[in-house]
């Protein structure tokens, strides 16, 4: 199954050429319009960034917070647990997308396409970063593995996150994901980690 992806990137702007806004004291996230295998480029210089030691500051949203404006956590750079990085990625690949489809309120943008490309965005940094020390573990993330192994992690996001107003694409094979859900994914419970958060965007 194809599935045609918007290219997109995310840009960092952390108020005065990558310093720490001093208000925030947040990475401030917007979005360009580049190629897709420029996002990928630029994810990849952006994990290589130096770490130091530090707390992590993992925001968790059940609900919608509203906001203009992505601001990724400082933890983002001072954390350099894989899992955690892997969860750097997809909150900075979703909110990309969210942006790009815009608004208003881009904070409560969703699409199947948004949710569906950070997910395998995950998937791959977390694959990448177990190939580079295969003693990490993560209970969600290596189902996750498994779950795009298997070849069902579009029907999975469909599964676990649509929304009313997603539009799905064709070729979903819900039957043969449901017979291997039923038998691999008992008891499963989705995660999602956003390291950051969505606010209005500041004044100068």
């Amino acid at each position: 199954m194809m599935l045609k992806l918007k290219q997109i990137t995310p840009q960092i702007v952390a108020c005065e050429s990558y310093r720490m806004c001093e208000n925030a004291n947040l990475l401030q996230v917007s979005l360009i319009h580049v190629t897709y295998s420029a996002t990928m480029r630029f994810l990849g210089l952006f994990l290589l960034l130096p770490l130091v030691a530090g707390g992590s500051e993992v925001y968790t949203h059940d609900g919608i917070t509203d906001g203009d404006t992505f601001y990724l956590a400082p933890s983002a750079l001072a954390n350099d647990d894989p899992a955690f990085q892997s969860w750097v990625t997809y909150s900075l690949m979703k909110s990309a997308c969210q942006l790009e489809i815009g608004g208003e309120n881009p904070a409560r943008a969703s699409s199947f396409e948004c949710e569906f490309t950070a997910r395998t965005q995950l998937v791959k940094a977390w694959i990448e970063k177990h190939q580079q020390n295969q003693s990490i573990a993560d209970e969600y993330l290596d189902v996750l593995v498994a779950v795009q192994e298997a070849g069902f992690l579009a029907e999975y996001t469909s599964y676990f996150f649509a929304r009313k107003q997603w539009t799905l694409p064709e070729g979903l094979r819900v039957k043969e994901f449901e017979v291997w859900r039923r038998q691999h994914l008992r008891r499963h419970r989705p995660v999602t980690r956003i390291i950051g958060s969505w606010n209005y965007k500041r004044g100068p």
